[in-house]
């Protein structure tokens, strides 16, 4: 198992094949493996969140 990286989780998702497979031809043209594409991903669509519906605030954060 690869060690892990600091402010980082590893974490297992269901993703439909074709999403995966699409996410990671945009990887490539990208030059980004799929894991850091599809965290790009996971991170604009939080961005996109709360710009239309506010800060989201964690308890940690606080």
């Amino acid at each position: 198992m690869p060690a892990p990286i600091p402010g980082r989780i590893a974490t297992q998702i269901r993703i439909n094949e074709t999403i995966y497979q699409k996410a990671k031809l945009i990887a490539q043209l990208e030059n980004r493996n799929a894991n850091s594409q599809i965290e790009y991903f996971v991170k604009k669509g939080v961005e996109a969140y709360e710009a239309e519906h506010g800060p989201i605030s964690l308890s940690h954060e606080e």
